[in-house]
């Protein structure tokens, strides 16, 4: 006798704990340029804005903040809509992250916020109670 009639249920496994890790990849690519950003952001705001202004310096504080947070910027907006895309946020959640690497501080908080949702996701996934499909 063969026991053709149960299939095997590891290729499901399989398939899902790779779609596991590329979104725990794309977790930790979010939070990196996030972290990032938003520091860049705070030391512009916060550090090289006031020095150029208040103080007696040339505003090249500005220029080493401003031009790698500009650019990063753009690779968060990336990391975002490619985290979103592998756990089918909408668009409106994935503005909010955008937005949010424009406002200092608020950068470290969309961070928290989407790295305990992308987790909780995760573990369900795992537990078997969602899929990522």
């Amino acid at each position: 006798m063969t026991s053709s009639s149960n299939p095997p249920a590891e290729p499901l496994a399989d398939e899902t704990d790779e779609q596991v890790r590329q979104v725990s990849a794309a977790l930790l690519r979010y939070r990196i340029t996030a972290y990032i950003v938003g520091t860049l952001l705070v030391l512009l705001v916060c550090v090289a804005m006031p020095l150029k202004y208040l103080g007696p310096h040339d505003g090249r504080w500005v220029t080493y903040t401003g031009i790698p947070h500009g650019w990063l910027y753009m690779v968060l907006l990336i990391t975002t809509v490619d985290l979103g895309r592998r756990v089918r946020w909408g668009l409106g959640r994935m503005a909010v992250i955008a937005v949010s690497g424009l406002v200092p501080f608020l950068t470290f908080w969309a961070e928290h916020r989407a790295r305990l949702e992308v987790e909780a996701l995760l573990e369900d996934v795992r537990s078997g109670r969602k899929t990522l499909d």
